[in-house]
């Protein structure tokens, strides 16, 4: 018979950190939404930032639904778990202690240990800031390593339910997004966009596509986006 498998060993991640010609890029996050300043003195909106306006009407809706007060603090919970998932998660590919966090961050952790451990193998970059000259966006990719052997750029997300893949096109997109701009600032391929979820009371799940089937989504949200800045109607 067969032992489970036990992930309370830690496991050692190779990290081969790949030069994008920078530290850092500065931030500033207003009410428009959030901007990145590069190194070639131009301005980006976030990809996020540009991505929002998928799903701002069903957004809208729920707020309406549940009323303001109520959806605030919905999300400034899921907000404050996102952050701390995430923040655990890097420390955890970066083979540093995790000991301090909350017991249910650290839950979160046991959940995702047997994808990460598995799936995972050389790390090419922790909240990598990225920005491309073609696309006119920027933003932070969570993690790009190989995962299952391939160069992958990989989102960690967090939920209170379950999602269906055709429901987050958003975070492919995104993917797509981070995958042209390490190509461009690296010379390097990333295809593959892989979302690890955490999903309250549930098992992870993990999505993984190829950037070529959301650059379409991608170029038509910012195309959208640039519009809506150009006649004022996007905040």
């Amino acid at each position: 018979m067969l032992k489970k498998k036990i992930y309370n060993l830690k496991k050692r991640f190779e990290h081969a950190k790949v030069d994008i010609g920078y530290e850092d890029l500065d931030a500033e996050t207003t009410s428009s939404g959030r901007t990145y300043n590069t190194p070639n003195g131009k301005s980006y909106p976030s990809v996020t930032t540009v991505l929002s306006i998928l799903n701002e009407h069903i957004i809208q809706a729920w707020r309406d639904r549940v009323g303001e007060e109520e959806a605030n603090r919905i999300s400034s919970r899921a907000s404050n778990r996102g952050t701390r998932v995430h923040s655990i998660v890097e420390k955890y590919l970066n083979n540093e202690d995790t000991t301090d966090f909350l017991p249910h961050i650290r839950q979160s952790l046991e959940n995702l240990k047997p994808i990460l451990d598995e799936n995972i193998t050389t790390i090419y970059g922790l909240e990598v800031p990225l920005f491309s000259e073609h696309l006119g966006v920027a933003g932070r990719c969570d993690c790009i390593a190989e995962f299952n052997g391939v160069p992958s750029i990989i989102d960690f997300k967090t939920s209170r339910y379950i999602k269906k893949k055709e429901k987050i096109s958003n975070y492919f997109a995104q993917g797509a997004a981070y995958s042209i701009m390490w190509e461009e600032r690296t010379g390097l391929t990333a295809p593959n966009i892989v979302v690890i979820m955490d999903v309250d009371h549930e098992k992870p799940l993990v999505f993984v596509e190829h950037r070529d089937n959301y650059t379409k989504l991608l170029n038509d949200t910012i195309n959208e986006y640039r519009k809506r800045r150009m006649f004022g109607h996007c905040n």
